[in-house]
């Protein structure tokens, strides 16, 4: 790979006009405060961002990116997806805003800064993203908090999305000005006829077949006919049942309320030594990862002396292809061991629930259940995904980032902690690769947890505790390392 690579290389991912069945699940949940699916990141930098360079490169980037000057427009009557269009008073400035922290510029104060820019609802009148340049961090650094909407991407489609504006070098030129790309079909401006708008929102309602949607409503009514159903709408109908029929409440007893009050918490571990430790033990990064969060919450029961032996965790499985578009996941849901036991033993039985769940998630795509529930009315559909988040105790999420020192207008990037949505959990912990280190935000509702340090400690003491359970590798020569299949399409 060279710096000339992955300059130019900065394909972002296909976007389409329509809102996916997800998107558009996601956009009508919002009616609820408590599923906002608004997601951020806040990146540390080893000086301030040149800010007029930034901003000249966002400026850029919504050029190539066309996403990024459009706005939602919903259907007539909320029939069928909502729509993209251009927003005709797009101004750069209402995107990209910069800020000072007051003295003494800790950490403290800019993870605090964020949970307030990240939870702040978005403007529905605008596109749905805004980027933070903050000065005044203490020791001469920088930040930038990144805060987007998931109708507009997924993690790795917002990774994706961040090559408009990242290097290889502090002080790389600017790129050539970027070719607009042809839109994949004729672009919709609010000039439409309502007539042509209502036709097309019909059609999308009338997608899902109308025998199929009685079919949902009667197991949802009464799940014990799930067995008489015709065999090719099983899978998906089991697929719902097991997503949107969950009757079951959270297991924690502590971490019983919900607000709408945040605590951002950051742990940071080393890739190579938990990639290893993952490895050895049989499985995954993304096994380590989840048996670390459960591991770490079962200490912090056990501490306050309510121990519990599982929690429910909802986890994002990536089903992202080279033809994806800009969200390409789904998710899953399962029980892991919080008891006191050794970690190789948590870490096996995590192992395996983790791939049952992943079997599972085939059968109930988001796409799939976003196309069953979309002609129930949104006010159903917030109470049903209400209930839904209740039964879940806290959310995990693995984005993967580059593997080598970045920068972003003059500033090397330090650290890069992710900020996951919460969606009704206790807390949401994701993990973003980069540059040889795992940097993991622990995105907390503050009135659940009501010790959000302890959790964040009881996290990294887990990690930790794993890294060293492990038995020590045997490394290849590093001539016979291999990078994954990720790098060369980010880094190509």
């Amino acid at each position: 790979m060279t710096d000339d690579a992955f300059a130019t290389d900065t394909t972002p991912p296909r976007f389409d006009v329509r809102m996916s069945e997800a998107e558009g699940l996601m956009w009508r949940l919002e009616k609820d405060p408590f599923l906002a699916s608004t997601f951020g990141n806040v990146t540390i930098l080893d000086r301030p961002l040149n800010f007029s360079l930034f901003r000249e490169r966002m400026n850029r980037a919504t050029v190539a990116v066309p996403r990024l000057r459009q706005k939602v427009r919903p259907s007539p009557a909320a029939l069928g997806a909502p729509k993209w269009v251009d927003d005709a008073e797009f101004n750069i400035d209402y995107h990209v805003r910069r800020m000072s922290l007051p003295e003494p510029g800790s950490l403290r104060q800019l993870l605090d800064l964020a949970a307030l820019i990240v939870n702040d609802p978005f403007e529905r009148t605008r596109p749905l993203w805004q980027f933070t340049v903050v000065d005044g961090l203490s020791g001469g650094r920088g930040a930038l908090i990144v805060k987007l909407h998931h109708a507009v991407a997924d993690g790795e489609g917002s990774v994706l999305l961040s090559l408009q504006f990242i290097d290889l070098a502090r002080h790389a030129p600017l790129p050539p000005p970027p070719v607009p790309p042809q839109p994949a079909e004729p672009s919709i401006t609010d000039d439409d006829a309502p007539a042509d708008l209502l036709t097309s929102s019909v059609g999308d309602a009338l997608r899902v077949p109308i025998g199929l949607l009685k079919q949902v409503r009667s197991v949802l009514a009464d799940p014990a006919r799930l067995p008489t159903l015709a065999t090719q709408v099983n899978d998906s109908l089991r697929g719902l049942a097991a997503q949107m029929g969950e009757s079951d409440t959270a297991r924690s007893p502590l971490w019983t309320k919900r607000s709408l009050q945040r605590r951002l918490e950051t742990v940071r571990v080393p890739y190579r030594e938990l990639i290893d430790a993952s490895r050895a033990l049989g499985g995954k990064l993304n096994t380590a990862f989840v048996t670390a969060i459960a591991d770490g919450a079962g200490a912090y029961h056990r501490e306050l002396g309510a121990p519990v032996e599982s929690l429910r965790t909802s986890i994002a499985v990536s089903t992202r292809t080279e033809n994806s578009g800009s969200n390409a996941f789904t998710l899953a849901k399962l029980l892991v061991p919080t008891g006191d036991m050794p970690v190789t033993e948590r870490f096996a039985a995590v192992n395996e629930s983790l791939s049952q769940a992943r079997a599972g998630a085939k059968n109930a795509s988001l796409d799939t259940l976003a196309s069953l529930s979309s002609t129930l009315p949104t006010s159903v559909l917030t109470r049903l995904a209400r209930a839904q988040s209740q039964s879940i105790d806290f959310a995990t999420s693995n984005v993967r980032s580059g593997g080598v020192p970045l920068y972003i207008a003059g500033g090397l990037i330090l650290e890069n902690y992710p900020v996951g949505p919460l969606g009704g959990v206790a807390f949401n912990a994701t993990l973003l690769s980069y540059n040889h280190s795992l940097d993991i935000g622990l995105h907390i509702d503050a009135e659940a947890v009501a010790q959000p340090e302890l959790l964040r400690d009881h996290v990294e003491r887990a990690l930790n505790r794993l890294i060293h359970a492990a038995p020590p590798p045997l490394r290849p020569a590093p001539s016979a390392i291999s990078r994954p299949k990720w790098w060369t399409r980010f880094f190509r």
